[in-house]
This record gives C-alpha cells, sequence and structure tokens, in this order.
C-alpha cells in the first residue's frame, strides 16, 4: 500500500453538464490525475456503478490507464452485488470490468457494501471463492470487502473468512459514534482481526466540508488556514489501522486542498480532536438529513427522483436557515423539471433497501415536497 494516504475516488469527477452524472468532464479529470500522480499519490477507486453504470470505470481507462505507466497507480474495482442477478456469471461481470478499466489485473478488489443481505447472496454465488481464484490467477493483487452493517455482522464475516486482507469502512469525526453506522466499533473489529482499514467517505459526501456557521468559525479559530474538509480527512487518516483515506475529488481545487495536507501528513493534536468534538456538537444542533450523496437509491427509483440532490437542498436550508431557501427552491424547480418530483415517491421502498446510511428516505423526501412544493 502506497505510504501517502490518499486515494482518489472515481465516484464525484467534474462534469460537463451538471445535471447529468454520465457526462465525466474527461480534459478535467485528465488534469486532476496528471497532478494526483506527479505528486506521489497512486490509489485510484472506481465501481461499476458509478457516475452511471460503467462510466467512472471508462473515465479511469481513457485519462489513467492508457495515459500513464502500470507501475504509476494502483486501481481498486468491486463486485457490486447491486448489479447482479443470482444466475449471472462473476467471470463474465469481472472480465468487462477489466476492459473498461484498460487493465489486466486489479491491485485491489472488493465485495462491494457488504452487509447482512449481500453477504447471504455473496455466499450463495460462491463470490468470495471467485475473489480468491482471481487472486490466485493473477487477475488480483490483495482481495478484501467494502462494508455497511453492523460491527456484529463484519465479525461473523471476518471470522469465517479469514482470507480477506483488509476492509473498506465509512469512518468520519460524526460517525464515529453513531448508532446506525457503527464506525468505532467496526474499526475496532478490524483492528482485532489485524485488518487494515480503507476509509470511505471521510467527509461524509461534502456535509463535513460545508458546515453551519458556528462550526465552522470553531475550526477557523484553532487553525484559519485549513478548510473543515481538511480536518475531517486528517482525522480519518490519523487512525493508526487506516491504511488509505479516499476522497471523491471533483475539482482542481479540491485536489489541491488535499494535496496541501496529505502530502506530508500530521495526525490530529489533543487540542485539534477537542475542537472537532465541539464543532460536532454545533453540527447536531442543527436538523440535517446524513445523505453520504452515494446516489445507490436513484438508479432504480421509478419515478427517476434524484433523491441526494433534494436532500442537500433540505440540508442547506436546516443549517444555514430561511436566508438559503429562495436559492434552494430555484434550484429545485430546475431539477423537478427534467426529473421527477420529491411528490411523484410511491412510497416502493427500494431506495431505502439500497441506503447504506439506513435513512428513512421516503419520510425525508416528504420532508422536501412539503418544503419546496408548498
Amino acid at each position: 500500500m502506497n505510504t501517502k494516504k490518499l486515494g482518489f475516488g472515481i465516484m464525484r469527477l467534474p462534469l460537463t453538464d451538471p445535471s447529468d452524472t454520465t457526462k465525466i468532464d474527461y480534459e478535467a479529470f485528465c488534469q486532476m490525475a496528471d497532478r494526483f500522480i506527479s505528486q506521489g499519490f497512486s490509489y485510484f477507486d472506481t465501481a461499476t456503478p458509478y457516475h452511471g453504470k460503467e462510466f467512472s470505470e471508462l473515465a479511469f481507462r481513457e485519462c489513467v490507464a492508457k495515459r500513464h505507466p502500470r507501475n504509476a497507480y494502483t486501481i481498486t474495482d468491486k463486485l457490486s452485488f447491486s448489479l447482479l442477478q443470482e444466475g449471472d456469471s462473476l467471470e463474465d461481470f469481472f472480465t468487462g470490468q477489466l476492459a473498461r478499466c484498460g487493465v489486466e489485473f486489479f491491485d485491489y478488489y472488493l465485495l462491494h457494501a457488504m452487509n447482512r443481505n449481500y453477504l447471504e447472496m455473496a455466499e450463495r454465488m460462491g463470490a468470495f471463492e471467485f475473489v480468491a481464484r482471481k487472486k490466485a490467477e493473477g487477475k488480483i493483487r490483495h482481495i478484501g470487502f467494502s462494508f455497511h452493517d453492523s460491527a456484529e455482522v463484519l465479525e461473523g464475516i471476518l471470522e469465517k473468512h479469514p482470507e480477506m486482507e483488509y476492509v473498506q469502512l465509512q469512518i468520519n469525526y460524526a460517525d464515529w459514534e453513531d448508532p446506525e453506522v457503527q464506525s468505532r466499533n467496526c474499526y475496532e473489529v478490524c483492528v482485532k482481526h489485524k485488518k487494515p482499514v480503507i476509509v470511505m467517505e471521510p467527509v461524509k459526501g461534502g456535509l463535513l466540508a460545508n458546515l453551519p456557521e458556528d462550526a465552522e468559525n470553531l475550526l477557523r479559530k484553532a487553525n484559519p488556514g485549513m478548510s473543515a474538509a481538511s480536518w475531517a480527512v486528517r482525522y480519518a487518516a490519523s487512525l493508526e489501522n487506516v491504511v488509505m483515506v479516499l476522497s471523491g475529488m471533483s475539482s482542481e481545487a479540491q485536489m489541491e486542498d488535499n494535496i496541501s495536507y496529505m502530502k506530508e501528513l500530521k495526525p490530529l493534536t489533543e487540542s485539534e480532536q477537542e475542537t472537532l468534538t465541539q464543532a460536532l456538537a454545533a453540527i447536531r444542533a442543527k436538523k440535517s438529513v446524513a445523505c453520504t450523496n452515494c446516489r445507490y437509491c436513484v438508479d432504480g427509483c421509478p419515478k427517476q427522483i434524484p433523491i441526494p440532490d433534494y436532500f442537500k437542498l433540505l440540508n442547506g436550508v436546516s443549517q444555514f436557515g430561511d436566508a438559503r431557501f429562495p436559492a434552494a427552491k430555484e434550484s429545485y424547480d430546475r431539477q423537478a423539471e427534467k426529473s421527477g418530483r420529491a411528490s411523484h415517491c410511491i412510497q416502493c421502498g427500494q431506495c431505502e433497501t439500497q441506503c447504506p446510511q439506513h435513512l428513512p428516505v421516503i419520510r425525508h423526501l416528504q420532508e422536501a415536497a412539503k418544503m419546496f412544493e408548498r
């Protein structure tokens, strides 16, 4: 694993059309990838569902694999059970991923978004045996899984499958003690089993980069030169058993900010940890929807509702007050012209089954409809 702990998550890339996540700005991504590699970073992370089915993988091939020598980067992909049916061929799925990424092997390969339900599916399909076989064939260098469930379920997986080499967990200072996400408990299970941890969602889908004013002021007072996002990323990177922290960078500005403090990482001090504790108390005083914008809920929505986009607008009004409402209402109306409105929800529940955060999506959509369609 690269000693530099910053990884490039290819799931929130710059777009040529902000309303269409499949319209990736290749020129901007090329520039960002070049800069990332030139500064000594090498870890890229993709998955078939990112940016609409297959588009993230294709962007990696065009902007990284075709333009840089194979030893300049490492690439992680995932076996995404959300896209598989029981009778599907794992071999065909995997072969397609290699072709889309433009590589002959994956440095790291994960069973994607494992939880209690996907674990049962993985066992029935022989997924653990499949990735172990691909490792033996040299098509994968290291195998592991990303995880969204309780520490109890994680313990069961690691006890039954000690061949898994690492675990990707959602860790950030807002979720560390969260009873639903169970970041601390899951992290401690990995430590117990001596499995290194890769961190996803260190900035909680951007929520910890755009803080309520009182929380922002606490961080600025402690260190005027550091961004809110930097506090969150450094928090995750400071954990002893963490070997990599992913950041879904959407602009060159975000990349430069990340590079500025991750090129020579300085772990958080005790004083900085206390400042974050105070900032978290200020954040929790504001009602918000804990959506990380992973967009797993969107693909299967029968009414094509851009759920995370509406939740972001809800959070803006909740955290920053009525002054944010006119702009949020205008943004809602623009998006609703091209896709489903929040009130179009038929309460089928597929979004809630896909949500890694276990959010009451239907209830929050009703809140969005009440606020923006009044």
